[in-house]
């Protein structure tokens, strides 16, 4: 019994010694700048391959759709990345171009499509003239391409990019209430859909306003149709063949981090209203620093599928997610202990000039999302 104890004290000694190491140099992009590029370069070496061979990286076990969504993710969180570090450190900035360029071709390859057109039951980019959302896959490709353009793209992808925001918006303005489902007969997913609004969003400001009026009214309809009762968050789902929201439709930690990293790039004052709200209702701060899945009821170790293993209230996803807006209104601090919690959670590890949490190794995609989250800036 006493080696026992005495192995498990040696053991969280040494974590704890690993932990401390691992971030020493966390504080902002300057001192973290070595091992922000390190694991910049485990994911392009990861992620920039063959379509088909970057889907098989996505766990099996999740099912051929969740297995393209995820490689999708992991293709627009790399170029979200690549973006920014071009826009922070100033340097690498058409290597970065070519880069996106190859992620962008990832995703519009047949096999990375192949999941939204299993769902759909048509391809999204040969029916662009059609009237089925495909809302997700569409405006993560559009996202793309708007941040190739933002870091000085050429106009390669000008005429799919003015085809795939002129779809989007003629969709949102058919429907009944500016949403659009992620797949058939499902609700709308609020963070799937706010992708879209990023990317009109970009390409308004990229073309001389063009779907501003569409960005201004959704909006709008966030803040005056959408929010929460009890917590003024905006909704985690809405119905989409109606105005207004499900009454007693839980608040999620992980979809509101992410909604709120999105509205970054759209209202800067709505997100960071919306960033104070999610801190007041969702940041536990309480042995380890997180953020919570639940902000009305305790989940000491449970199971969510949008967020993964929860332990102690926490929120792996939701705790990733938030870095974005905690890097983006540059609260050092707490991002510096969400640093501490997803190294204590994740593992570093070094090899050749590339780093990565061990984690990766089951889910790259959380690799992608986490340096998006951490280098989250201005465009």
């Amino acid at each position: 019994m006493i080696w026992f104890l005495c192995v498990i004290i040696t053991l969280i000694v040494a974590k704890m010694i690993w932990v401390a190491v691992a971030t020493r140099h966390n504080g902002d992009f300057d001192s973290e700048k070595q091992d922000i590029l390190s694991r910049r370069n485990y994911l392009l070496e990861k992620v920039i391959t063959n379509p088909q061979q970057l889907i098989d990286e996505m766990p099996a076990i999740v099912g051929p759709q969740f297995q393209g969504e995820w490689a999708l993710y992991s293709c627009s969180m790399l170029s979200a990345s690549l973006v920014n570090t071009t826009l922070i450190y100033g340097e690498d900035r058409e290597e970065n171009i070519a880069r996106i360029d190859s992620l962008i071709q990832i995703v519009m390859s047949p096999e990375l499509r192949a999941y939204d057109r299993e769902r759909w039951g048509e391809d999204p980019l040969e029916t662009l003239d059609g009237h089925k959302s495909h809302v997700s896959y569409l405006s993560h490709l559009a996202w793309m391409i708007g941040g190739y353009k933002q870091i000085g793209g050429g106009d390669k992808y000008d005429g799919l990019y003015h085809d795939l925001c002129e779809t989007m918006n003629r969709r949102i303005l058919e429907s009944p209430n500016m949403n659009l489902p992620t797949y058939p007969g499902e609700c709308v997913y609020m963070p799937d859909m706010l992708v879209a609004i990023v990317a009109l969003t970009l390409y308004s400001q990229q073309n001389n306003g063009e779907y501003y009026m569409t960005t201004c009214n959704w909006i709008h309809q966030a803040k005056h149709e959408w929010l929460d009762s009890d917590t003024q968050l905006i909704s985690s789902y809405l119905p989409n063949d109606r105005s207004g929201i499900y009454e007693g439709s839980p608040i999620k930690g992980s979809y509101t981090a992410l909604s709120c990293y999105y509205l970054t790039f759209i209202d800067k004052e709505f997100a960071r209203d919306q960033y104070e709200k999610l801190k007041v209702h969702f940041l536990q701060r309480r042995l380890i620093t997180g953020f919570k899945e639940y902000h009305d009821r305790r989940c000491w170790l449970g199971m969510d599928v949008d967020a993964g293993p929860i332990i102690c209230n926490l929120s792996p996803t939701g705790t990733a997610f938030a870095v974005g807006s905690v890097t983006y209104f540059e609260d050092w601090a707490l991002r510096k202990r969400l640093l501490k919690t997803g190294e204590i959670a994740g593992t570093t590890w070094h090899r050749k000039g590339k780093s990565h949490y061990l984690l990766a190794d089951m889910a790259l995609v959380g690799e992608a999302i986490m340096l998006a989250m951490r280098t989250a800036t201005e465009w």
